[in-house]
This record gives structure tokens, C-alpha cells and sequence, in this order.
């Protein structure tokens, strides 16, 4: 029995999310929802935040010399203000993305552009995509050599690790907080103290952190942190980059166009706004940036400490009752987070995928868009279930269940 939170709490919680309320089965069977580390549902506080702008003052930031308008400019900033207070930072800190993608790349550009040829980039092979591909455009265009730091036994990049491959050349290091496939913690404040000691930017991606734990960036002392707002009950389409004023205003930005120009004329000059409007170009998703403050509003309402622990604890009673499947591997037993990867044995991640939909559950199959990890993990991927603050123990013991008694793999696909 879950500790952190109890569950006649969670039953009130599940009922704030019209998808709870209005799906109920899939497949015949009891809905369950098990792939968070991909994407979350929003409760109706969030969807309410975001219509009120289509409702009642849809407008343009930065542009408008009218009422509403200006109610758009208040609203945007105090949404700013509220991400900002989320993770302690100042609000001109706070750039509004597309989502941890774009995120990264403006990141990835901005220090890619000012280091000189032959300048060492270090991230890891645990990563996801949004956070080796970036690296690997601009480290192309700009002459720079990425390296991969090795993963301990338990496939995590720790102080010991990064120290292998680090040099007098490598001037910016760049992880997961929270590895997306694996689960597990990095010791971010740790590895900050080692890159800044090393002369170099520390970038962490926080799109598996920043919705479950509790973040401090002045206490992790990171230079960019980037996130997605979809992940943590937010809209689609919004995401956020943290960065120092130091880095922001030492970079250029990667996206040009209206808001983000102080002027600019027939010689091709322009001079950019200050931050961290030059990272903000053209129109703004301003009801994503309302509903997102509304997310973090309801996530406070619960307490990120708690909602942390909630979901270990699932994940805990989970493997206590998978103990017994013998033909269950796990491969991230000891990772502090809400996310189990792991595969039948015998059995192809995706046939496990399309085996547990026919039962009811959403899970993550394949390589979790991390296709070099695969040094650690199978070839052939892992299936990924991932629990956020509104599964609760009927979930667990759904998901469990399916595990113990299996089924026809081509039942799944055909019936």
C-alpha cells in the first residue's frame, strides 16, 4: 500500500482528468495508462487555462496597443513568472520553446556557435534523441568533436565515468537528469561542480526530472535546464529553457523574425532584443504558457516531494509483486524514479507492446528514441511502463497481472 499519498486522495486526483473520466475501457478491458514518460494527461484546470485565451482575450504578445492585448503581454509574463518560481530561477531566465526539442537545439546552436574548432562536446549514450542530435548537426557545422562518456554498471553517467573522457577541450557536457529509458538519477550537482572546475557549460535535460521531482537550479547550479510542458499535465507544444543569464546573453539565438529584433536595416544589421524575448521569435503559444503555469500550480497543490515518492512506491509494489515472473526481465531494479523497462524474455518489445494493448494498457515499446544505448539494453529495444500522479494501485495491479499470465502474442494482432 502506497504511503506518500494515500489512495482515496489519488481517486480525487484521477477525477480532475477528463480522459480518466471519459475512457474508460480499451480493448474490453479495464483502461490503464502506463506511458507518462511519453506523455501526460491534463487535468481540467489546465484545458480551462488554455480556452480561457480562445474565450476571452486571444491576442498577440508584444504587439498589440489595445486591451486585450496588453492582458495577453500581463498574462504571458506571469506565466514566465510562474515557471520561473517552479524551479527557482528569475523569470528573465525562463525562454518559452516548442518543447524540449527545440529547446536543445537552440541550446546546442547558441554554444555550438561561440566554441572554436576542435572543442570537445561530452554527452552519454543513455540519451534521448533531442539531447545527441542537436549535438551532432551543429557539431558538424561548427568543426567540434563529440564524445560519449561511458555508463556504470547500472547504465548511469556518474562524476567517476565523466572523468574518463573529459579534457583541457571539452567546454560543454550535456545529460539527462532523468534518463528516459532507465530511470535513473544522475548526481547532477555533482557533475556540475566537475564540469565548472573544468571550465566548461553543464546543460541538463529535464524533461524526465522537472515534471516528478522537486527542481532547485540555483542549488544545482546547471547552466540550461530544458523541459516539456506535456510531460508534467501540460499543453502540447510548450516547452522551457532555463538558461543563466550569463550563457543566454553570451549566445545567439537560432530562430529570426518579428519580437525577438530591436532593429534591423538594408546593411543587414540587427541588434536583438533583450532576454529572453532574441530567443522568442514570431507568435508565441501564450495559452500553452498560461495552461502550463496552471500545471504547476495543481503539481504544487500535491507537492513535488510527494509525488516523487508516490510513484516509486508504485513502482516498488510492481517488482515485489514481478518477483515471481520468471520469464519478466528488469533491467532498471534500482533506479529511483517511477519507470520499469523490461522485456519478456523470448519475446520481440513490441509483440509485448501490442500483447498488453489487447489487455487494456499503454506502454512504451522499442528503443524510447535512445538508439545508441543499445550497447546496454537488447537490440531489438525494451518495453517501458512509466507511472505519473494519477495511476494508482489498480493500475499496478492490472499491469502486473497481464505480466503473470501472459497470452497469445497473435491473439493481440488478430482478434
Amino acid at each position: 500500500m502506497t504511503k506518500s499519498i494515500l489512495q482515496e486522495e489519488i481517486e480525487k486526483i484521477r477525477n480532475d482528468f477528463p480522459m480518466l473520466r471519459n475512457v474508460k475501457e480499451m480493448q474490453n478491458h479495464r483502461f490503464c495508462y502506463l506511458d507518462n514518460g511519453a506523455t501526460t494527461f491534463k487535468p481540467d484546470c489546465v484545458i480551462k487555462a488554455s480556452n480561457s485565451y480562445y474565450e476571452t482575450w486571444n491576442a498577440n504578445t508584444h504587439r498589440g496597443d489595445y486591451d486585450i492585448a496588453h492582458l495577453a503581454d500581463k498574462r504571458y509574463w506571469q506565466a514566465r513568472e510562474r515557471v520561473a518560481k517552479f524551479i527557482n530561477s528569475n523569470p528573465e531566465e525562463i525562454v518559452f520553446t516548442a518543447g524540449n526539442t527545440e529547446g536543445m537545439n537552440i541550446v546546442a546552436y547558441g554554444i555550438c556557435s561561440i566554441l572554436s574548432p576542435g572543442d570537445e562536446i561530452v554527452i552519454s549514450t543513455a540519451e534521448h534523441a533531442s539531447n545527441v542530435l542537436p549535438w551532432f548537426n551543429w557539431a558538424k557545422n561548427f568543426n567540434l568533436v563529440v564524445k560519449f562518456a561511458p555508463l556504470d554498471e547500472e547504465g548511469k553517467v556518474t562524476v567517476d565515468t565523466l572523468k574518463t573522457v573529459m579534457s583541457d577541450k571539452t567546454k560543454v557536457v550535456s545529460l539527462a537528469h532523468v534518463s528516459n529509458v532507465l530511470g535513473n538519477v544522475i548526481d547532477a550537482k555533482a557533475i556540475a561542480k566537475l564540469v565548472h572546475d573544468n571550465g566548461a557549460y553543464f546543460v541538463l535535460d529535464g524533461a524526465q526530472s522537472v515534471p516528478h521531482k522537486k527542481i532547485d537550479v540555483k542549488d544545482l547550479d546547471c547552466d540550461a535546464l530544458i523541459f516539456s510542458g506535456h510531460k508534467m499535465l501540460g499543453p502540447n507544444g510548450i516547452g522551457v529553457l532555463y538558461g543563466k543569464k550569463k550563457l543566454l546573453n553570451s549566445i545567439p539565438p537560432l530562430l529570426s523574425g518579428g519580437g525577438m529584433n530591436a532593429t534591423f536595416d538594408t546593411k543587414c544589421m540587427v541588434s536583438y532584443e533583450e532576454i529572453p524575448f532574441k530567443f522568442e521569435a514570431g507568435t508565441q503559444n501564450v495559452p500553452g504558457a498560461c495552461g502550463l503555469a496552471k500545471a504547476m500550480d495543481y503539481l504544487d497543490s500535491i507537492g513535488m516531494d510527494r509525488i516523487d515518492s508516490y510513484e516509486y512506491e508504485l513502482k516498488q509494489i510492481a517488482l515485489d509483486k514481478l518477483k515471481e515472473a520468471k520469464d519478466i526481465e528488469i533491467y532498471n531494479p534500482n533506479s529511483k524514479s517511477g519507470i520499469i523497462d523490461f522485456n519478456r524474455r523470448g519475446v520481440f518489445s513490441q509483440d509485448e507492446g501490442t500483447l498488453l494493448n489487447s489487455l487494456g494498457i499503454c506502454v512504451r515499446s522499442g528503443f524510447h528514441c535512445a538508439k545508441i544505448l543499445t550497447d546496454y539494453l537488447p537490440k531489438t529495444g525494451t518495453v517501458r511502463a512509466s507511472f505519473y500522479i494519477y495511476n494508482n494501485e489498480a493500475d499496478v495491479d492490472q499491469f502486473v497481472d497481464s505480466l503473470l499470465k501472459g497470452g497469445d502474442i497473435l491473439d493481440a494482432y488478430f482478434n
